[in-house]
């Protein structure tokens, strides 16, 4: 059976906060994109969700990709929909976050990543989207002392 809605709809996508903690300082991977909107700029791994993906497997999937890192499990931070975040149009995305420890990983860029690098969160370029915003809401839920 096909239905039919009268109604506009987003397109999904996620993006995936990966933290590390080095002795006292809170590192967190970023990608530098490679393609426009904001080539150039860092921000989280993410993407589109693709059909028949849940936002989970499509968050992985896009780390994977973008970083070469694979991990088993992710957490939901909060799904993020304010209008306008994204040049492309009607994008609502679904941000999730893990820690790591980073000297366990060799993260190398891939797909439309231009570069991979880990940065400290009190000193990070300027981020792409409303990554920023995201990463600010992180601070809060997951109780950071910047």
């Amino acid at each position: 059976m096909s239905y039919t809605y009268n109604y506009p709809r987003p397109a999904f996508g996620t993006d995936l906060l990966l933290f590390s903690k080095e002795g006292s300082e809170i590192e967190i991977l970023l990608i530098e994109r490679g393609k426009d909107p904001f080539a150039g700029f860092w921000a989280f791994p993410g993407g589109f969700v693709e059909e028949g993906e849940s936002c989970e497997q499509a968050a992985l999937r896009e780390l994977q990709e973008e970083t070469g890192i694979k991990l088993d499990a992710i957490q939901q931070l909060q799904t993020f929909s304010k209008p306008n975040r994204d040049p492309r149009g009607w994008v609502v995305t679904v941000a999730f976050y893990a820690w790591v420890e980073k000297s366990k990983l060799k993260p190398r860029a891939g797909d439309d990543a231009k570069n991979v690098e880990w940065f400290p969160i009190h000193d990070l370029p300027v981020l792409a989207f409303d990554h920023q915003e995201i990463l600010e809401r992180a601070f809060v839920s997951l109780k950071f002392n910047v």
